[in-house]
């Protein structure tokens, strides 16, 4: 589910059917052999053949989309430069196709990986709403530290405003007075969460300021940050 291939993480994908794998290399050195241990194996592995072979296959249970089901799968473990060294690949027959699946390193289990493919959708729309909501990978900073500093903080707030919005109605969620012939009941999406709890902080300040007597130097502050807030 991440851009192959950042080190340390374990990357979990789908796998092109003609993708280019190769055994693992021998474990043990030669006698006499000489420089570093070799990271793939010298022998192609074509997946369409594993797939048309009828032997191997074997079936799991794992839990995708709410729901336990039976998956007849194959795995083993091979090598593929572009994840600079050992993969996991997992076959899954359907019932008319075949699919390929991968996980970097030798520790992921099957069931890991058909688990983690089944949250795909999910895992792809929060990383589309940290970017397009909060702006992440937009920062203007000048080091690989900052970078991570501000993609850290991003998961943050995103998390922050979920973990806020988790027991709202939908009602105050979503605002649609700007747009009264909009009245079709949607899912509030991450930004109408964000904007609630942004009205919701909006409305404490006001109320505070102006119980509290409301002195210019506050007022017009407030009024400041409205107006940027605005434009």
């Amino acid at each position: 589910m991440q851009p192959a291939m950042a080190d340390g993480w374990t990357v979990i994908s789908r796998l092109r059917k003609d993708a280019h794998l190769c055994d693992l290399p021998a474990a043990e050195r030669r006698p006499g052999q000489r420089g570093p241990t070799p990271v793939y194996g010298k022998n192609r592995i074509y997946l369409a053949e594993l797939a048309a072979d009828e032997a191997g296959w074997e079936q799991v249970e794992c839990v995708q989309y709410g729901q336990k089901v039976t998956k007849t799968i194959k795995t083993f473990l091979a090598t593929w430069r572009p994840a600079r060294g050992v993969i996991r690949v997992v076959l899954v027959k359907e019932q008319d196709k075949w699919i390929a699946f991968f996980a970097t390193g030798r520790d992921v289990t099957a069931v890991e990986i058909l688990q983690t493919m089944a949250k795909r959708t999910s895992i792809e729309q929060t990383n589309k709403d940290i970017k397009d909501v909060w702006g992440a990978d937009e920062q203007q900073v000048r080091n690989v530290e900052s970078n991570i500093g501000c993609f850290n903080m991003n998961l943050w707030m995103y998390s922050l405003v979920e973990a806020w919005a988790w027991h709202k109605e939908e009602e105050e969620l979503i605002n649609r007075s700007a747009s009264p012939w909009d009245y079709e009941p949607r899912r509030p999406s991450h930004a109408d969460k964000r904007k609630a709890l942004q009205r919701e902080i909006l409305q404490g300040e006001i109320q505070a300021v102006l119980s509290a007597g409301g002195k210019p130097e506050e007022i017009s502050a407030l009024v400041e940050r409205l107006l940027d807030m605005a434009i």
